[in-house]
């Protein structure tokens, strides 16, 4: 295996420093293409010297993309992004970006290509994030049609965007929000479902894919092991960090006019395209294969979240569990 070499776009971001390390410790060589190299610097340790190199590209530009991709066996696509900024729009990451990685794994001669979507991909969506990701797996299945897609739920670990979000909220407001359309104490008001699933499971499902056989020119969906809704992930994040906010329900015509305001913030905390998401959900539907097919029992939220939401505890709370510890 030490022979193999991986081209991993996007591998600094919060799967790829999984699937970066997860696959260097198989022994693949990983390539690992960002835009800053420098930022990325931190999983040269990963592994041994030399088996992970870094490489500037920018995924909209063909010429450093068909760079990144010469002399790889394996290519894995994982740029994606939750808003669009400038020149980095839906269209131009998602769709131009992939269509860019596809084309150069064909002309690199490329034996498995992995491109990473998301779950609720759909060319119907009232969302353009999933209207994009949908014409993102097209474009990509149009020049490579042996790629392996992956469309995964709410993905959580140590440095997700979703409990941590959430957890930083409960440290800091006396309120925990989140959005429904019905009555927020209803047995049904709990707002958006989710099927969260762990990066460790998603990393793995990845990693067999480009050794094991009859995954290409499929799709898989991956989900946990169960479905939760934002009440019942803002209860988890408020018994993990020993707090006790208020948690207020919005309806979701509210979330539309803060959303308006908040996407123009530099690192937005709600765009109006993001409520349409909500609105939907993110669940599997159950038509396509999942974990199951690699051998993956599904980590649960239970097992993991706590162990990084204690930084979001009160101070005392900490120094009270270390004395209890003694």
């Amino acid at each position: 295996m030490t022979e193999k070499l991986v081209t991993i776009f996007g591998g600094s971001g919060f799967i790829g420093r999984y699937l970066v390390r997860h696959l260097a410790a198989q022994g693949w060589r990983v390539r690992v293409a960002v835009r800053d190299t420098q930022s990325a610097a931190f999983l040269r340790p990963a592994g041994n010297v030399g088996q992970i190199s870094l490489i500037p590209v920018s995924i909209t530009d063909e010429a450093s993309v068909a760079a990144a991709v010469h002399g790889a066996d394996a290519v894995v696509n994982l740029v994606g992004v939750l808003y669009e900024r400038g020149k980095r729009s839906f269209q131009k990451i998602h769709v131009d970006g992939a269509t860019n990685v596809a084309k150069a794994a064909v002309a690199a001669g490329v034996k498995r290509l992995v491109h990473m979507s998301a779950l609720g991909a759909d060319q119907n969506s009232p969302s353009a994030y999933a209207r994009s990701k949908d014409a993102g797996e097209m474009a990509v299945r149009g020049i490579f049609p042996g790629v392996t897609i992956f469309r995964p739920s709410v993905v959580f670990g140590t440095e997700d965007g979703f409990f941590n979000t959430l957890g930083r909220m409960a440290q800091l407001s006396p309120a925990i929000v989140f959005f429904t359309n019905t009555n927020p104490h209803a047995p049904a008001g709990g707002g958006a479902k989710f099927q969260p699933v762990y990066v460790g499971d998603v990393v793995e499902a990845i990693a067999q894919s480009l050794t094991g056989e009859g995954h290409a020119g499929k799709i898989y969906e991956l989900a946990g092991p169960r479905v939760i809704d934002m009440r019942e992930a803002c209860t988890i994040v408020n018994r993990e960090t020993q707090r006790r906010r208020l948690l207020l329900g919005v309806p979701y015509p509210i979330a539309k006019v803060l959303a308006v305001f908040l996407q123009f913030l530099p690192k937005p905390l709600l765009t109006p395209d993001q409520v349409k998401l909500l609105e939907v959900g993110n669940v599997a539907t159950g038509r396509r294969p999942g974990l199951a097919v690699f051998g993956i029992t599904p980590t649960t939220v239970e097992v993991v979240v706590p162990t990084y939401l204690k930084r979001f505890r009160p101070l005392q709370q900490t120094k009270k569990l270390r004395l209890q510890a003694r």
